[in-house]
């Protein structure tokens, strides 16, 4: 059996772990082995049209928020009862801390940020390096196998399923477990567009001069319906709340357009971006790193763009 650990909030599932589960449904059905999942503190719907046929559901009056070593405690103890052949986690920061305590728990090696796996005794995987520049060739050895999936890097795919049954179980935890644990959460403002969800995000950095000169990039964020992004400089200046920091230590984001403004394009923040579908650099130098990787590239100053790339776009609005 495979088992999958699927991250949800308030029900619904976390993209990454349907990414996630996409590579696990591949795993099982190239073993032959069925695959389940563990979802911890509230059971949610449509996972047999990822390959799920049992759900796990921990039960535990002190798991209504997230809690690394007790979640950690219950994928442990229920490894002890189904003996799984390999344990699957979303490689997010959630997934990669809780498989990380679970290692460590069982004395088993993991392997972060995998793209693929080829099974065996030994699984040879494929997993990115130096924040996505590298891929490594490794042979992932131990009882059960332990591995996280790079977010963004696979698409989440749908099959035809049957019907999954749910198990519930209550886990023994221990006070030590619950010392580090979510106890309350800050909501984005009503009617905001996250940077996760946004299919627009607009981001600034250092070129952005000021924390003020960031009103233009919302500005045109607004009309194109989407998020507002800073790189680890215009975080690190307070120009920006660290929430909205794009790259390999902040949100990696997927949206159908990036528009980096003032942002030389440093490794760190490529990872964050690079996914997107497209990617427009607003740079006034021409050898900077993100304007010879983007798709499209506008040489200038972006205070000088921005207005009138805003200014057509309301026109344009205008005369519909």
């Amino acid at each position: 059996m495979i088992l999958a650990l699927v991250e949800q909030d308030g029900g619904k599932v976390n993209l990454h772990s349907l990414e996630m589960l996409t590579l696990a449904r591949r795993l099982a059905e190239e073993t032959a082995v069925p695959l389940h999942v563990v979802v911890i503190g509230q059971v949610v719907d449509g996972l047999g049209a990822h390959g799920v046929t049992a759900v796990h559901l921990a039960e535990h009056d002190a798991l209504d928020d997230y809690a690394p070593a007790a979640w950690a405690e219950c994928v442990v103890q229920l490894i002890a009862a189904e003996r799984p052949t390999a344990v699957l986690a979303a490689g997010t920061e959630r997934g990669n801390e809780v498989m990380a305590y679970l290692g460590a728990r069982l004395g088993v090696v993991m392997a972060a940020n995998v793209t693929a796996v080829s099974p065996g005794d030994d699984y040879r995987v494929t997993r990115l390096r130096w924040g996505g520049s590298l891929l490594e060739e490794a042979w992932l050895k131990g009882e059960p196998k332990l591995l996280t999936v790079a977010p963004l890097v696979i698409q989440a795919e749908t099959v035809e399923g049957g019907a999954v049954e749910i198990r519930p179980f209550t886990p023994q935890l221990s006070a030590d477990g619950l010392r580090v644990k979510v106890y309350g959460r800050t909501q984005p403002e009503s009617g905001k567009v996250t940077l996760a969800d946004a299919r627009v995000v607009v981001s600034g950095g250092r070129g952005v001069g000021s924390a003020e000169g960031f009103a233009v990039l919302e500005e045109l964020a607004d009309l194109l319906g989407g998020a507002v992004g800073g790189s680890r400089v215009a975080t690190n200046l307070g120009w920006r709340s660290h929430t909205a920091q794009v790259g390999q230590t902040g949100t990696r984001v997927a949206p159908d357009l990036y528009i980096a403004c003032g942002i030389s394009g440093a490794i760190q923040h490529w990872v964050g971006c690079k996914s997107a579908r497209h990617i427009l650099a607003i740079n006034t130098d021409p050898d900077a790193p993100m304007v010879t990787k983007a798709d499209y590239a506008v040489i200038g100053d972006l205070h000088e763009v921005l207005p009138a790339l805003i200014a057509e776009l309301r026109q344009r609005i205008q005369s519909k």
